[in-house]
């Protein structure tokens, strides 16, 4: 039986998280086989690997280089380098990916950026089109000193909007005003936004009492895109104040049914390309080798960092 090393669940490892030996894969007839160069950890999968069975593969982010094109001549060709999304079993040295969610990497786009973009990137955009028209607008971005927030300042920076960023610590403050967010304030509750709003549009992430009170500052006809739970705490909203402000909407988002709208492959070579013209600039905090996938892992779930962290495979 041929094999391949892959990042699986093991929990006698840190972080419940290590490299193995597993079957090698063999792909159908609308995939391409990638060599991975890199791969991005997200809180969603790790979380999802301290509750898996051991042996279970994991990760959605990937770029590298189509080892062989899909057998039904579609997508991209041997040697193509690709940034790519799957919906498990991402980190591997050698993985089977739909066409349908590779995108052309641009030369001057480095492996470990082009990890960055596809959970996080994607996101930011998918949530960021839901507020149609942000140009001169009000946007907020919670939990903008983390992946997604961090991308999703820039693109709406890049959209003409009026940014305000949200980060938990004093110490995140900077990274997102270089991102070109036109304020930033600090505060675990979200109440700190609220003297530059109200907000056209608010991209949250957190959860509990940001939630909440994010929702109390949008403008009327305003929406609240709301794509992650990362305080773990639950939302207690003041129902009668959110819906008197009028024609306003919350828009729950999970990415991998936006894809079932439209394909990956569309908007990371957007992202790709932002990239590549330096419009969008991925903040990449810890850059190692995948073999400390389970102690990077860890630094992820205990918050030991913001911004993305990448994994070269090697």
């Amino acid at each position: 039986m041929a094999t391949i090393r892959a990042v699986v669940v093991d929990g006698r490892a840190r972080g419940r998280l290590a490299v193995r030996e597993v079957e090698a894969p063999k792909p159908g007839p609308g995939e391409a086989l990638v060599r991975v160069k890199a791969i991005s950890l997200n809180r969603g999968e790790v979380r999802r690997a301290q509750n898996a069975p051991a042996g279970a593969g994991i990760g959605w982010d990937l770029a590298g280089i189509v080892d062989a094109p899909a057998a039904n001549g579609t997508g991209p060709a041997a040697g193509q380098r690709v940034v790519g999304l799957l919906p498990d079993r991402a980190w591997a040295e050698l993985v089977p990916v739909p066409v349908q969610a590779l995108a052309p990497l641009p030369n001057n786009v480095s492996f470990e950026q082009a990890a960055t973009l596809p959970v996080a990137g994607l996101t930011a955009l998918h949530a960021l089109r839901k507020g149609g028209n942000v140009l001169g607008r009000n946007v907020l971005v919670t939990g903008a000193s983390g992946g997604v927030g961090h991308l999703a300042v820039q693109l709406a920076v890049e959209a003409g909007a009026r940014v305000v960023g949200l980060v938990r610590q004093e110490a995140h403050v900077g990274p997102v005003r270089d991102a070109g967010a036109h304020e930033v304030v600090a505060d675990e509750t979200g109440e700190a936004a609220r003297p530059y709003g109200p907000y056209h549009l608010v991209l949250e992430s957190v959860g509990g009492e940001v939630l909440a009170s994010a929702l109390a500052m949008l403008a009327q006809g305003g929406t609240c895109v709301h794509y992650g739970v990362s305080s773990g705490q639950t939302a207690s909203i003041n129902s009668a104040a959110f819906f008197r402000i009028g024609r306003v909407s919350l828009y729950g988002l999970y990415l991998f049914s936006e894809l079932a709208v439209e394909p990956a492959s569309v908007g990371l070579a957007t992202l790709a390309g932002l990239v590549a013209n330096g419009r969008l600039r991925p903040f990449i905090e810890v850059e190692a080798p995948w073999t400390q996938v389970g102690e990077v892992a860890q630094q992820l779930m205990d918050r030991g960092y913001a911004g993305k962290a990448v994994l070269r495979v090697e």
